[in-house]
C-alpha cells in the first residue's frame, strides 16, 4: 500500500515501486526433496495477453486476473493442500522465466540411474511445450538431502551424483561452509533439458535451499543470455575486417593522394561511416547485454562460494574456461566497433581540415583575381573619364564657336581661330572640374 505519512511531505510517484523492488522476486521455500523444472523463453513479441492466457490453462488458475501480471512476478498453487507444487512466472526485458516446483519422485533420489524427472509432472499434458516465446534455458534441478557433514559426505555423495547422471564427466562445487554439493554434467538430453542435482545437509533451512536453487537458476539464465551475442559478433567479424581495411586504405590515400580528390574520399568515409552506424544501432545493446549479463554471471559465482573437490573441476572454473572466451570476443566485437567509429571521426576532421585548406585556398585566388579585375576597372574608367571629358569639352567648344561667329556676325570684332584656341584651356579645366566634382558626390570617401 501507498505511505501517507502525516509527518512527512507527499510520497514521490515512484517512491513504493522503488521501495518494493528490494521484496520482488523472493526465493521459494523448498523442503527436500525436491524438483524444481525450469523454462526460461526469449520473449519478443510475446504479449502478457499471451503469457496470462497460457496461465489460465494451469489447474485452478481459470479466474487469474490479466492484472496479476503487471508486477512481473506470480507464484501460483496448482493445488491447494499445503506443501503442494506451485508455478512462479517472471517476466524480465528480454525473457521469461517459469518455475515449476514439486516433490522429487520417490524413485528419483541417490541410488538411482539417469532417473526420469518428468514422469509425474504436476502440470497438463503438452503445457511445457505450449509456453509462448523461444526456449533459451530448461533445466532440471533436483535437491536431495545428504549427509554431508559426515567424514567422507562429500566425497561419497559425489559417487551417488555419477550414478544418478549416468556415469558422464562431472563438474562439482562445494557451496558456502561445504553445506550443499552442486553436480552437473552441461549437457543436453533428448528431451531438451539439462540437469542440476544438489546433494545439501539434512540440517538446511528450506530458505536456504530456495536461495541456493535461486542463484543456479540465474546462474544458467544469464550465462545463455550473455552468449547471445557470440553469433552476432561472429557474424560482423568479417564486416569489421572490411571496413578495417577500407578506412586504412583511405587514410592512406588521404595522406599520399593528390589534392582535388576531396569529394570521392568524402563519399567513400560517408558509406563507411553509414556501414558502422548501423552495425552500432544494430548490435549496440546486445552487445551492451552481454556485458551486464557477464557482470551478473560473476557475481552469483562470488555467492555460490564455491570450494573444488580433489580431481573435479568447480562450476565457476568450468564456466570461465569455456565463457570466458565468448564473452571476450563479444567484448572485442563491441571495441572495434567503437574504435572503428572513432577512428572514422578522427579521418573525417582531417578530411574537413585538408578541405577548408583548399577552400581557403580557393578563395585567396578568387580575391586576388578580384582585385586585379578591380584595378583593370579602375585604369578603364580613368581612360574612359578622359576620354568623356575630351569629347565633352570638343562639343562644348564647337557650341562655343558657334556663338563666336554668332558675335561676329552681329559686328563684333572677334578673330574666331585666337577665340576658339583661348576656349580649348578654359573649357577643358571646366569639363575636369565639374567631373571631379560628380565623381566625388557619387564615390563618398571612406
Amino acid at each position: 500500500m501507498s505511505v501517507a505519512p502525516a509527518w512527512l511531505p507527499a510520497d514521490a510517484s515512484e517512491r513504493q515501486a522503488l521501495h518494493e523492488e528490494l521484496h520482488a522476486r523472493p526465493p521459494a521455500r523448498i523442503r527436500l526433496p525436491a524438483l524444481v523444472v525450469y523454462v526460461a523463453v526469449l520473449n519478443q513479441g510475446v504479449s502478457r495477453e499471451q503469457e496470462w492466457a497460457h496461465l489460465c490453462q494451469l489447474p485452478g488458475q481459470q479466474g487469474l486476473s490479466p492484472s496479476a501480471l503487471n508486477a512481473n512476478f506470480l507464484r501460483l498453487r496448482l493445488r491447494p493442500q499445503p506443501g503442494g507444487p506451485t508455478l512462479k512466472w517472471e517476466r524480465h526485458n528480454e525473457f521469461t522465466r517459469y518455475s515449476l516446483l514439486q516433490a522429487l519422485p520417490a524413485d528419483a533420489g541417490l541410488g538411482a540411474a539417469e532417473p526420469d524427472l518428468l514422469r509425474e509432472l504436476a502440470l497438463p499434458s503438452q503445457w511445457l511445450q505450449g509456453i509462448p516465446g523461444r526456449t533459451i534455458v530448461a533445466l532440471q534441478l533436483a535437491l536431495v538431502a545428504c549427509e554431508m557433514d559426515s567424514a567422507g559426505g562429500p566425497a561419497e555423495a559425489l559417487k551417488a551424483a555419477q550414478t544418478w547422471f549416468g556415469l558422464q564427466p562431472l563438474v562439482a562445487s562445494l557451496l558456502g561452509s561445504g553445506h550443499s554439493l552442486a553436480v552437473t554434467d552441461f549437457h543436453l538430453r533428448p528431451c531438451g533439458f539439462s540437469r542440476l542435482l544438489v546433494l545439501s545437509d539434512r540440517a538446511g533451512s528450506e530458505m536456504r535451499a530456495g536461495r541456493l536453487a535461486q542463484r543456479l537458476l540465474e546462474l544458467e539464465t544469464y550465462r545463455m543470455m550473455a552468449l547471445l551475442g557470440l553469433p552476432v559478433a561472429k557474424a560482423l567479424a568479417p564486416l569489421l575486417s572490411d571496413c578495417e581495411q577500407a578506412l586504412a586504405a583511405l587514410t592512406a590515400d588521404l595522406q599520399n593522394g593528390e589534392r582535388g580528390a576531396e569529394a570521392e574520399q568524402l563519399d567513400a568515409l560517408i558509406a563507411l561511416a553509414a556501414r558502422v552506424e548501423h552495425a552500432t544501432a544494430a548490435h549496440g545493446y546486445r552487445f551492451a547485454a552481454t556485458k551486464a549479463y557477464d557482470g551478473l554471471v560473476s557475481q552469483r559465482l562470488r555467492e555460490l562460494g564455491e570450494r573444488n573437490l580433489p580431481g573435479t573441476q568447480t562450476l565457476g572454473g568450468f564456466l570461465q574456461r569455456r565463457f570466458s572466451p565468448a564473452v571476450a570476443t563479444v567484448d572485442s566485437s563491441a571495441q572495434r566497433l567503437n574504435a572503428l567509429a572513432q577512428r572514422i571521426e578522427r579521418c573525417s576532421a582531417l578530411l574537413r581540415t585538408r578541405v577548408n585548406i583548399t577552400a581557403e585556398g580557393q578563395q585567396q585566388h578568387l580575391l586576388l583575381q578580384l582585385t586585379r579585375g578591380q584595378d583593370l576597372q579602375l585604369k578603364l574608367q580613368t581612360t574612359v573619364e578622359g576620354l568623356s571629358i575630351a569629347a565633352i569639352s570638343y562639343y562644348v567648344i564647337s557650341l562655343l564657336g558657334y556663338a563666336a561667329k554668332a558675335l561676329k556676325s552681329a559686328g563684333l570684332p572677334l578673330n574666331l581661330d585666337i577665340t576658339t584656341g583661348l576656349l580649348i584651356p578654359l573649357v577643358l579645366a571646366g569639363v575636369w572640374h565639374l567631373s571631379r566634382r560628380i565623381h566625388h558626390r557619387l564615390m563618398p570617401r571612406g
